[in-house]
């Protein structure tokens, strides 16, 4: 009875690597035009869900997970996306900022479970004071207790 219950799972395993994810990266419209230092923190932090220039790893390509790191990619764009920076209004880039500093303030992002496959993208602690002061440059607030997990 095991026996066929563990090919069931085989079995159901190896079909549903045929059910379509659509993994996109659309063209660059209108790219985070910020100073060069803040842009790297965005870039090795956020890019991969919040812009079109996601890195697609491997794993993106097996199922079921690859159904899990395309939802997180099109949320992560649906909030906001740097390569559609320029066409944000400056009302629309102020709210972006301030939850962008409340978001790494809690040590919310990047979520946790990104970065149990992507460590690197933890920001610093001098990561983490660009993004804060870019933050407060765009009239946005830092949460008091930033979360320093370092």
């Amino acid at each position: 009875m095991a026996k066929f219950i563990i090919l069931g799972i085989i079995a159901a395993l190896i079909l549903i690597q045929f059910i379509p994810v659509t993994k996109t990266n659309p063209a660059v419209t209108a790219d985070f035009d910020g100073p060069a230092d803040v842009k790297a923190a965005f870039q090795k932090s956020c890019y991969d869900c919040h812009s079109n220039e996601t890195v697609w790893p491997w794993y993106s390509h097996v199922a079921p997970v690859s159904w899990l790191v395309a939802s997180d990619v099109n949320e992560g764009r649906h909030h906001f996306n740097f390569s559609d920076w320029g066409t944000y209004s400056d009302l629309k880039k102020a709210k972006i900022a301030e939850g962008v500093g409340e978001m790494v303030s809690e040590g919310d992002m990047p979520p946790s479970t990104y970065l149990i496959m992507h460590s690197s993208a933890k920001p610093d602690q001098n990561e983490k004071d660009i993004i804060f002061n870019w933050v407060k440059a765009h009239g946005g607030d830092i949460p008091k207790g930033d979360k320093d997990e370092d």
